[in-house]
């Protein structure tokens, strides 16, 4: 018989109900589904349930519906939810949390999961006096913003993203699927700057252009006209009812820093995200952790995994140890995936290099290898080489000597063969690298009934995380509804 605990559960306050909070969340609840070991208090100042913000431009485009995009909210006597509700203060000698209703939270352990907050660049007319976005401006970080947005737009009128990273390239993507006329405009040298080198962005900015996307790199805008546009600093208009700034983010960090925690581009954490109170813990965007992670989806899912076993007590040998970042464009019409390092300037010596360009079929490859393993890689439009070189990169496995075979996604020869390059003995590539499922998880989820999407991330979490992953178990569901077993994915 087992034996339970008499001792009461420990208090557990977890500030923020964003995709890394709702995750940690999730965690504890598998952990501890009856709550004996903790009692979980969730704070959330948006009045909803928790949400994929990283979908949200789908959710403009129309490829999602607000449910789609909802996330797992377990229930059960462990946890308490208080929605629409903020901290408003944090006192870690007497450990307590302020709420704006006037209450006060008792903690034994704090989790922070605030997240960040767009960044509006000081350029004149985008914030209004009191800080918040000027007339015709508008972010796209929370579920208010896509409300915003779709007030000022409509298709046939001008609108301008601001940043031409990740966000903007596919806000940009998901504004002219609707009809807008769009134009982007990012200061840096070329667009996603952080991701890909100079000749795959001039061939991805060749892409969207063919989309109705008009792409302006390097170049500095000066100031928002409402009712005009976007003027740069060579006097340039780019008409537009509306400006979308995805230029950047600031963390969530003034609760914590109110509270006398160490901070430097976040709440900085240790390998057991715990912050410079041992009893005040930090995930997701709002956390600095030397290894990285903030912005991403799965390292933020990883830490809330970490951070659930050591606070439930189930592994208390966890630890975080640092992200390894595989980006993928959710540009509809658009495969890109990027990982590692792949600016000329910051590849190491020694590093051999394969590169394939085809601009005319709007294509591009970049495979970076240094010492035999993966340091970084670039693939846009090679879809069927993805899987494999994100494995060879997640678990910095020996690459096959056939380097061209692998970014045309061809198998490896016999004497390649094997646990280095996806043999026999290799680990599974992963379909939905944000929660770790395999192609078989979703194949054996099909036969075990779930015949669609939704049901499919029910049963695996699959799709839940950045939705890089959605085309290929949609591409998995067909081939196993027409019989024909597995499909290709990437």
């Amino acid at each position: 018989m087992t034996r339970r605990s008499t001792r009461p559960a420990r208090r557990i306050v977890v500030v923020g109900n964003g995709m890394t909070g709702a995750r940690f969340a999730e965690e504890v609840a598998r952990r501890d589904p009856d709550g004996h070991r903790v009692h979980l208090t969730v704070v959330g100042a948006e009045p909803g349930p928790a949400y994929n913000r990283v979908l949200l431009p789908g959710l403009l485009e129309g490829s999602y519906t607000p449910g789609d995009i909802t996330l797992p909210e377990p229930g059960g006597p462990g946890i308490t939810r208080l929605r629409g509700t903020a901290a408003t203060g944090l006192d870690t000698a007497s450990r307590t949390v302020d709420l704006d209703t006037g209450e006060r939270l008792d903690y034994d352990d704090l989790v922070l999961a605030t997240g960040a907050r767009a960044a509006l660049p000081p350029l004149p007319g985008l914030a209004a006096p009191d800080g918040t976005p000027a007339e015709g401006v508008t972010a796209l970080r929370d579920l208010a913003d896509h409300r915003r947005l779709e007030n000022l737009v409509r298709p046939g009128a001008p609108a301008v993203v601001l940043g031409g990273g990740v966000l903007g390239l596919e806000t940009a993507r998901a504004l002219a699927a609707s009809g807008v006329r769009v134009s982007v405009v990012e200061a840096a040298p070329w667009i996603m700057r952080r991701q890909i080198d100079r000749a795959c962005a001039g061939v991805l900015a060749a892409a969207y252009e063919d989309l109705g996307v008009r792409v302006h790199a390097w170049r500095v805008a000066d100031r928002w006209a409402p009712g005009t546009g976007l003027v740069l600093d060579d006097g340039t208009v780019l008409p537009g009812d509306a400006v979308v700034v995805t230029a950047g983010v600031r963390p969530a960090v003034d609760l914590a820093e109110k509270a006398g925690l160490a901070t430097s581009h976040g709440v900085q954490v240790d390998d057991r995200l715990s912050t410079s109170d041992p009893r005040v813990h930090a995930i997701g965007d709002c956390a600095a952790h030397p290894g990285g992670g903030a912005g991403l989806v799965q390292p933020g899912y990883e830490q809330a995994r970490v951070l659930a076993d050591l606070l439930t007590g189930t592994d208390p040998a966890a630890r975080y140890a640092g992200a390894r970042p595989v980006t993928r464009l959710k540009a509809t019409g658009i495969d890109l995936t990027a990982m590692g390092a792949t600016d000329e300037d910051k590849t190491a010596q020694g590093t051999e290099s394969v590169v394939v360009s085809d601009p005319a079929k709007r294509r591009y490859a970049r495979l970076d290898v240094a010492e035999g393993k993966v340091t970084g890689a670039v693939l846009l439009g090679f879809p069927e080489a993805a899987p494999e070189v994100s494995r060879l990169f997640d678990q910095a496995a020996a690459v096959p000597e056939d380097r061209l075979a692998l970014l045309q996604g061809l198998p490896a020869p016999a004497e390649d063969a094997g646990g280095a390059a996806g043999g026999p003995g290799a680990p599974e590539a992963h379909v939905c690298r944000c929660n770790a499922v395999t192609r078989t998880d979703i194949e054996q989820a099909w036969l075990d009934g779930a015949r669609t999407r939704p049901a499919v991330a029910q049963a695996t979490r699959a799709t839940t995380g950045c939705g890089g992953c959605t085309r290929d178990v949609d591409a998995i569901l067909k081939a196993m509804d027409s019989g024909k077993g597995a499909a290709k994915v990437g």
